[in-house]
């Protein structure tokens, strides 16, 4: 079986531009003279491609402003891609309605970073869970979706005796786990989870992840992970993209990215982990300006602060080419052999 056939989610060509300009009063500027239109857009994903594999979690990091929560949002179908496709089980979902793309609500599902945000406070938590279940089981009796509701409370451990309080009342592991037990309710077979542990003290992070990790067991469920903590990747991930301005830099198993990353970017990151252990690389302090989603640099958009860096970089976008452990690289310094 091919990669292809084992991709529960492909992304191909990903392209999302947000438009900063204004209205259209304020896109008129004088320049030489004339009366001109002037437009800006941020560039936060730029033609990723990306293959999420049944039964894997697929975590996706790298510095804030990186594009990594617009994917996540644009493959739930919350943002509208400016160009490229998003395909679920081989079907193409991009382009579908709010009505067609109803029967894959219930197969995905996502688990958002603030849980004192993602939680209506208005309604007690039995409600909250009780609401997407009767909304895709519209002929369950109210016994069905009371003991519904009940296992998958007992699933994420919160007492089902809890239902009547409202999130309020709840601290914010708590909270989180109310969120995770509103998106396993439907029985959902991918999800995508948007920074899920980073508003959590670091003990309770500990328990939402093997919490996450024991419900992708005992469920068979894939994951999105997005997150910028490279420890949780570690514990956590099957397979790690790692993301700079928009683009796709490194995508490769985790035990080989932490063992042998190959893209300059992805060893910066890992060199920032603080560890114990002596005879680890030195901490790589990275030189040159931090470019903006605005104004993108031309080629590689991280060769204005990679030292490997020459001329072809500066004019020519690198493509992902496979690596021997099994990963893929978009970088002309690995290609050629400088680096």
């Amino acid at each position: 079986m091919n990669a292809q056939a084992k991709s529960l989610v492909q992304i191909r060509d990903l392209y999302k531009r947000f438009s900063i300009s204004g209205d259209f009063l304020d896109q008129l500027k004088f320049r030489g003279g004339k009366l001109v239109r002037e437009q800006q857009h941020v560039h936060a994903i730029n033609g990723v491609n990306l293959d999420v594999q049944r039964g894997e979690a697929l975590c996706v990091v790298g510095e804030s402003g990186c594009g990594k929560s617009t994917i996540a949002r644009t493959v739930m179908g919350l943002l509208k891609p400016s160009a490229g496709s998003i395909s679920y089980g081989g079907e193409r979902i991009d382009h579908l309605s709010d009505r067609q793309i109803l029967p894959y609500r219930r197969k995905m599902q996502m688990i958002f970073q603030n849980p004192y945000a993602s939680l209506n406070p208005r309604m007690t938590i039995a409600q909250t869970l009780e609401e997407p279940v009767r909304f895709h089981n519209p002929g369950a009796s109210t016994t069905e979706v009371r003991d519904k509701v009940h296992e998958v409370m007992q699933s994420v451990g919160i007492d089902p005796s809890w239902g009547k309080r409202f999130s309020h009342e709840f601290s914010g592991g708590q909270r989180q786990r109310i969120s995770i037990a509103r998106a396993l309710a439907v029985d959902p077979e991918f999800i995508v989870a948007d920074e899920p542990i980073s508003a959590l003290d670091v003990s309770i992070q500990a328990q939402v992840l093997n919490l996450m990790m024991d419900a992708q067991e005992s469920r068979n469920l894939t994951y999105l992970f997005i997150t910028h903590d490279l420890s949780v990747v570690e514990h956590f991930g099957t397979r790690v993209a790692v993301m700079y301005l928009g683009s796709l830099c490194e995508l490769a198993p985790t035990k080989a990215l932490f063992a042998t990353p190959r893209h300059p970017y992805s060893q910066a990151l890992l060199s920032a982990i603080p560890r114990l252990e002596d005879g680890r690389p030195a901490h790589i302090r990275l030189q040159g300006e931090v470019s903006t989603p605005v104004n993108l640099p031309s080629g590689c958009v991280f060769h204005g602060r990679c030292p490997h860096a020459n001329e072809r970089c500066s004019r020519e976008i690198p493509t992902l080419i496979a690596t021997s452990e099994g990963g893929q690289v978009a970088c002309h310094a690995v290609q050629e052999g400088r680096f």
